[in-house]
């Protein structure tokens, strides 16, 4: 999921330079979403490391 992000944003990158704002908008949109995604995901999984999996 880290990959599409990054994945997204070099295309917005890409885009802007290019002067295409509204492809560029719309994968910086994505990439931001994408990230936030797998930080969320990635916080539960670390809640459950030290927690619950620690037990087992």
């Amino acid at each position: 999921m880290l990959r599409w992000s990054f994945m997204f944003l070099i295309i917005a990158i890409v885009a802007a330079v290019f002067g295409f704002t509204g492809i560029a908008e719309g994968a910086a949109a994505i990439a931001k979403t994408l990230f936030f995604i797998f930080l969320a995901v990635w916080l539960v999984m670390l809640v459950l490391g030290i927690t619950i999996f620690k037990k087992v």
